[in-house]
């Protein structure tokens, strides 16, 4: 039973709707096209490659049971340098050094152009 000075249901309210958004003109595309159209896949690409390399590299040497300070020894280069080359966010790496690291924990490094 409704109360007799209550609106009949919608009388005087405002339909609240969420404004709708146009269609999402990614949809449907790979994330590596978007990325492209974005302008920063190179930069999204190399980063990615160095986080997964600096990851690989700290793994090998827990594996190792190396510290810092033993593996840049090992490197013959200073710990600043190797915290450069475990920084994720660091893509200024030679590629001989990342070879002498990849030797001291018994990786070696594969690259290909695909």
């Amino acid at each position: 039973m409704r109360h007799q000075n209550c609106p009949r249901p919608h009388e005087g309210v405002k339909e609240v709707t969420k404004p709708r958004k146009g269609k999402n003109p990614h949809l449907g595309e790979s994330f590596d096209s978007f990325l492209k159209e974005e302008g920063i896949y190179e930069r999204v690409q190399t980063t990615a490659i160095k986080r997964v390399l600096a990851m690989q590299l700290e793994d090998a040497m827990k594996q190792k049971n190396l510290t810092k300070v033993e593996m840049a020894r090992r490197m013959k280069t200073s710990r600043v340098q190797l915290d450069r080359l475990l920084d994720p966010e660091n893509d200024s790496v030679t590629l001989a050094t990342l070879r002498r690291a990849a030797a001291i924990v018994g990786r070696e490094v594969r690259l290909e152009l695909v």
